[in-house]
């Protein structure tokens, strides 16, 4: 259990790794939290659209997993944040990402957990990272155990469903759509796009790739069949954060748990959702 150890309050003992995971195109960097002892099992972390692996619930669940005895991988897809650089001046970041490479993204971060001798890991999700989190799930039985933290609701309309909410395209959805179109048959994919509301800024091929390709958080339920725990912040809206729908259309056990007081992000209520995280891991593997 290599790297130093990190101590917090006084009381918070685990050791961090940084990791970097090799992809067809930029590295997966994150970090790997290790216990004070030998892990009773592993963990894999998904970030949340527009988000990494130290924001977030990023920031307090992997240390407070590790404490328990969990071996954490928390890393950054490739699509994280909105835009940035890596080891040269192309722009990359989130407003490049496409499902397909957040899919094989996480499938590259199971094996790395894999070669470390952890082939049937735990899976917790945030936001999109709780999509892609039960799609992993979805297909992958040996999936322990997963969390969906605020996992949305996806599907083909699910781009439409943001913009009413004055996200994404907002009311201008149809000509941003067009723009995108006509960017891309000029061969201009990359090229950026401003958007009245989050994410703010996107290029044409991930704009037409998320509207029209983004997984279906309910279709994926039926496929799985390891124990669920689904949280929602009271201050969410239920279609676009269907724990109910997916408890009643899931394989296997799922408990949803409604966070009072508690928004998107968790704000103030990072406390609470790592208490509720951590009591139901116990209850369905030995911590």
């Amino acid at each position: 259990m290599p790297g130093a150890p990190r101590l917090s309050g006084g009381t918070l003992v685990v050791r961090l790794e940084l990791v970097s995971i090799p992809t067809p195109t930029h590295p997966l960097d994150g970090l790997m939290y290790w216990p004070d002892r030998e892990p009773v099992a592993a963990a894999l972390y998904f970030h949340g659209n527009q988000m990494n692996f130290y924001t977030g619930p990023a920031r307090f669940l992997p240390p407070a997993l590790a404490e328990a005895g969990l071996a954490v991988l928390s890393f950054n897809r490739r699509g994280h944040d909105t835009l940035g650089t890596r080891a040269s001046r192309e722009p990359v970041g989130g407003a490049f990402q496409t499902v397909a490479e957040g899919l094989e993204d996480n499938e590259l971060a199971a094996r790395h957990l894999a070669s470390l001798g952890f082939p049937n890991p735990i899976v917790i999700g945030h936001s999109n990272g709780g999509l892609l989190g039960a799609c992993f799930a979805a297909a992958h039985p040996e999936v322990r155990a997963l969390v969906l933290l605020s996992a949305h609701a996806g599907g083909r309309d699910f781009a439409r469903r943001l913009s009413a909410r004055g996200m994404w395209a907002g009311d201008r959805l149809e000509e941003i759509t067009r723009q995108a179109e006509a960017l891309i048959a000029q061969g201009r994919d990359r090229e950026l796009i401003l958007l009245p509301g989050w994410w703010h800024v996107v290029s044409a091929r991930t704009f037409l790739d998320y509207s029209r390709n983004c997984p279906d958080l309910l279709e994926q339920a039926s496929r799985i069949r390891c124990p669920v725990l689904f949280l929602r912040g009271d201050q969410e809206p239920v279609e676009t954060y269907p724990a109910e729908r997916f408890a009643e259309a899931c394989s296997g056990p799922c408990r949803v748990v409604i966070v009072e007081d508690c928004d998107h992000f968790y704000i103030g209520a990072e406390s609470r959702v790592t208490a509720i995280v951590l009591d139901w891991l116990k209850s369905v593997i030995e911590l």
